[in-house]
């Protein structure tokens, strides 16, 4: 069929070419507009559920609401964990299916759940809420809002309803969340004296307001042939309007809310506070939707950010560099097309040095933009996206996509030229011999390019981050590789007939001055093998042990470190710790972080935003740097970062960066490389836990980071009621329940419309009655009989001490000791904790700890491969013996693939000894590569035996005519490559990188002995 595919290519060769040149122009045209990403989709099917609890303790948020919504969704369908978070007023629980599940359809599970669930919710908290649908990689963009005179309140409003809104508006983006400034409330603060004094009930007032703020409709007038709408307008509009609020008669006169209480705009009770460089600030953060282009809608947000700035009061800024995903996508992207661009180069360079003419050269070259554009076509259709891993696979594959071209031209115009020179009686038309030159060489492409494809398979069965991130890779490769081989049986032979079939071509007999360098100094090297094999042999198998023996010692890691040009500080204090002691604490931080040269900004968020899925108590704080590049290296930059912070009393940091953290707590919940869970189900009993393990981890090299997550007991004061006592007051316990929290915490008893915004109405008690505990003990409620009884009547209050989150697993109770690594490898880290922790830290019963983080994922990425990798070698052993036609043929071709493997593993060891997923890739890449050129050997051994040469003339004569296209094809390959091992450490090419290095160190060591060990095997067992 492919020989057709070839004859009909050279016949239709006009067709060939218009074609080549449409899909040219129409390539490059689609490859403008396709979405651009830094990594591929990650994001795992899960479903956020939040859940506002009004001021709840973390053990009623548990009990009452976290863990019937735990219930209710760990049996549904496609559900693989459940996890919660309790803290104080908040419930959030994360629900993650499996990869294959439509998030939609997960939404459509969680929202019937929940209607289930709902009835047995406490009825005074919110309705459970589902969090918008965003990717892992979903916060493009922090915004700051600051101002040098405005107050907080007015900051906060222009955030909340002109630049959220205008944002929201935004085509792909899903979510703004704001932080800091104060939230604006209308403020009613009751005095409870004034209330027995006036004879006036707390519910009254509340009751008051609620019936005090609405507008009615009368239907409609019809006079003088006009029609008139009746509106009843009595909507609050001003604090006067609601301190002449009546609220009941007292001795002939109006009693009023403004006797009763003091009436005024104000600040509700702040969850969080933003800072930007140290300074007060409102800190919106800008999620997009799943499969947004990142670099579109960041385009669009600046747009609209252009036109706020414009609108905005006077004194406000807009600080937009907090942090920029944009920034770091475009920088990762140009680092990779530099690469891609300077492979090219090199491959130019090698192909012209070996072919030594313009012409052949430009040939071959035509393989590498017309199998790149069908690659960018597939991925149009696909709905792939342009990133940083579709761009490496196409990178890795830059020199592989001439190696069918090579082959071809070289064969052809070998051919051409033989045929150019017999008597005129006895030549064939150019046609004929482009035609059977093309179709001679043509099974050993074919078979050689499915190996390739062969060996790549594995990547696909790659579950989780692992998958998702490899997966693009491996189908760009594909892609792009079996578009090669289509160009080199129709373009290829096509331009080949038009540009050297000319006899003034073909007159020309010589080599390039390389080739007849190399030949000169093989050609002896090469007779001294064949006469002395175990000169070559024991060398190499010797060469084959050593690696072998130091495969063991390697060290293991899940990916190769980012190089994000910005880091994620996770800091946090002791609990129960208030929110200006942390703002405080958190402004320390960041004036120390601004000590280190290279820190261009600061953004801080301390405590949480209302609604907001990461939620955190007050005591906890994030900040995202940026930092400039291209000067020192990475680690002395960390170093010095963690010598600024280090030291800021009571409090615990986690240094990251905001694309690896985010991939950490994907795959353990946690925002660390190693998490260690431990599940039980006393608290106490399990901080005591942790910290023993803690303890233990210190004891371990490498380990940094390191913290336990902070569950310890905050001061509460604890109001039990006394049932007798309420009783005998004719009260009830939820309703005094009801208007403790209504004093306390505060009841909205509606909105107030000013300027087309809504803020809401809030009642409670004033101040001074919240002032100390003597003041709430003393503070007075509404017996049903009108008497005003003291709190300490009704119940008793003490101060207890409870935990400041619970978090949960799988309906189980959870403490997390986390860390990250540095300085050593992921995996001989998680082994010495292992260890340490088994032995160093005995368990009662009902708890056990389980280990979480990359490496599982490393472990599963290694197994999946090692498997399937076994697999692969044996379908490498079929398509080598139909090619081949015999198994002993194709177990000596197959040698290639240890020696190929002795030159990977000494990259590994030069590049810090680590192997990762990436580096396994690598091997699976090289093998294909490497198992060609032994192909290529063979075949052409066989085909001069059945042109009637003996097998050492055929083995001489081959190994010197097939050593142009060997050593092009591993040239090119592995130059390629150059370009992304050098910029190894810059963004975007800190995956490709140890790809690069085994697949080149392994194409050293397969290509120079596969000159010798292949030639000599044959010789003797073919």
């Amino acid at each position: 069929m492919l020989s057709h595919l070839i004859r009909a290519a050279l016949e239709g060769r006009i067709i060939v070419l218009f074609l080549s040149v449409a899909l040219l122009i129409g390539g490059s045209l689609v490859a403008v507009r396709l979405p651009v990403d830094v990594l591929p989709d990650l994001t795992a099917p899960t479903v956020t559920v939040l859940t506002e609890a009004h001021g709840l303790a973390p053990e009623e948020v548990e009990t009452l609401i976290s863990f019937p919504i735990e219930t209710a969704l760990n049996g549904a369908s496609g559900v693989r964990r459940v996890r919660s978070s309790s803290g104080i007023g908040i419930s959030v629980v994360w629900v993650e299916f499996d990869w294959s599940t439509d998030v939609y359809l997960a939404r459509q599970v969680v929202n019937e759940k929940l209607q289930l669930v709902g009835a047995t919710l406490p009825p005074d908290v919110g309705r459970p809420m589902l969090a918008p649908i965003s990717s892992v990689m979903g916060e493009i963009l922090f915004l700051g809002l600051t101002s040098d005179n405005a107050d907080p309140l007015e900051l906060r409003s222009t955030a909340d309803w002109l630049v959220r809104r205008r944002l929201l508006a935004v085509p792909g983006v899903s979510q703004v969340i704001p932080i800091g400034g104060g939230v604006r409330q209308y403020q009613v603060q009751v005095s409870p004296v004034k209330l027995a004094a006036f004879g006036v009930t707390f519910q009254e007032v509340i009751r008051a307001l609620e019936q005090s703020n609405a507008n009615t409709s009368g239907g409609f007038l019809l006079a003088s042939g006009q029609e008139y709408l009746i509106r009843g307008v009595g909507r609050i509009a001003s604090v006067d309007d609601i301190g002449e609020t009546v609220l009941a008669e007292h001795a002939g006169t109006p009693v009023k809310v403004s006797h009763v209480a003091s009436v005024g705009v104000g600040m509700a009770p702040r969850l969080g506070v933003g800072s930007i460089d140290a300074k007060p600030a409102v800190v919106l953060g800008v999620l997009k939707q799943p499969g947004a282009n990142t670099l579109e809608v960041t385009a669009k947000i600046d747009s609209v950010l252009d036109e706020l700035e414009k609108l905005l009061p006077a004194g406000m800024q807009l600080r937009r560099n907090a942090l920029r995903q944009a920034d770091f996508i475009e920088t990762a992207l140009t680092n990779v097309e530099h690469a891609l661009r300077d492979g090219a180069i090199l491959v130019v360079v090698v192909l012209y040095f070996f072919l030594a003419s313009v012409r052949a050269t430009f040939i071959t070259m035509t393989a590498i933009p017309l199998s790149l554009l069908v690659a960018i076509l597939t991925f149009r259709l696909s709905g792939t996206t342009i990133n940083t891993m579709t761009l490496g696979g196409l990178t890795i594959a830059i020199g592989a996509l001439v190696d069918d071209a090579i082959i071809d031209v070289e064969n052809v115009f070998r051919r051409l030229r033989e045929n150019h020179h017999k008597p005129p009686e006895k030549r064939r038309s150019n046609l004929d011999v482009v035609w059977h030159a093309s179709n001679e060489i043509r099974p050993s492409m074919v078979f050689a390019t499915l190996i390739i494809i062969l060996v790549f398979l594995p990547l696909f069965f790659l579950s989780g981050v692992e998958g998702r991130l490899l997966a693009p890779l491996g189908f760009s490769y594909i892609i792009a590789l079996f578009a090669s081989l289509i160009v080199s049986l129709t373009v290829t032979p096509v331009l080949c007939f038009y540009l050297l079939a000319k006899p003034k071509v073909l007159e020309w007999e010589g080599e390039g001055p390389v080739l007849r360098l190399l030949k000169r100094g093989y050609g002896p090297w090469l007779r001294v093998a064949l006469a002395h094999r175990w000169l070559v042999l024991a060398p190499s198998a010797a060469a084959l042990a050593i690696a072998l023996a130091a495969l063991p010692g390697l060290g293991r890691a899940f990916l190769p470190e980012f190089n994000e040009g910005a880091l994620t500080i996770s800091a946090v204090t002791l609990p129960g710790t208030n929110l200006p002691e942390s703002d405080k604490l958190g402004s320390l931080l960041e004036k120390r972080l601004h000590t280190v040269p290279e820190v261009l900004s600061t953004a801080r968020r301390t405590g949480r935003a209302e609604l907001d899925e990461h939620a955190q108590g007050s005591n906890g704080a994030e900040v995202d740097v940026r930092l400039k590049l291209g000067g020192r290296p990475r680690h002395e930059i960390l170093a010095d970062v963690r010598k600024a912070i280090r030291g800021i009393p009571g409090m615990v940091l986690n240094v990251g960066q905001p694309i690896s953290h985010r991939i950490d707590h994907l795959l353990s919940g946690t925002r660390s490389a190693i998490a260690v869970k431990l599940f039980g189900l006393e608290m106490p009993e399990m901080v005591t836990l942790a910290n023993r393990i803690e303890d233990e981890m210190a004891k371990v090299p490498g380990v940094v980071d390191l913290s336990v997550e902070q569950v310890s007991d905050i001061p509460e004061l604890r109001i039990a009621f006394d049932r007798k006592a309420v009783a005998r007051y004719g009260m009830r316990v939820g309703e005094l329940a009801e208007e403790l929290e209504a004093a306390f915490a505060g009841r909205v008893a509606g909105q107030i419309l000013e300027q087309g915004r809504t803020y809401d109405l809030v009642v409670r008690y004033d101040a001074a009655v919240k002032g100390d505990v003597e003041s709430i003990s003393n503070a007075l409620f509404d017996a049903p009989s009108g008497l005003k009884v003291p709190l300490k009547m009704l119940a008793k209050i003490e101060r207890r001490a409870g935990p400041n989150t619970i978090n949960r697993e799988n309906v189980q109770r959870k403490v997390v000791v986390s860390c990250n690594v540095q300085g050593r490898d992921l995996g001989s880290v998680i082994e010495e904790i292992r260890q340490r922790v088994s032995s160093g830290v005995k368990l009662p019963d009902g708890y056990y700890v389980t280990y979480g983080g990359q490496f599982e994922s490393e472990q599963e990425a290694r197994r999946t491969i090692g498997i399937l990798s076994l697999v692969a070698v044996a379908g490498i052993f079929v398509l080598l013996y139909m090619a081949l036609g015999t198994a002993r043929l194709s177990i000596i071709t197959m040698t290639n693939l240890p020696l190929a493997l002795i030159g990977g593993i000494a990259s590994v060891y030069l590049t810090g000894g680590v192997l990762n997923v990436a580096s396994l890739v690598g091997f699976i890449t090289l093998f294909g590569i490497a198992t060609r050129n032994g192909v290529l050997m063979i075949t052409h051994y066989q085909h001069l035996i059945s042109e009637g040469k003996s097998r050492a003339e055929a083995v001489f004569q081959g190994s010197l005519e097939r050593l142009a296209p060997v050593l092009m094809t591993a040239l090119t390959a592995g130059l390629a490559l150059v370009p992304l091992i050098l910029a190894g450490g810059e963004p975007g090419n800190e995956l490709q990188a140890p790809m690069a290095a085994v697949i080149l160190g392994g194409l050293v060591t397969s290509t120079v002995l596969n000159m010798f060990v292949v030639p000599v095997l044959f010789d003797r067992y073919g």
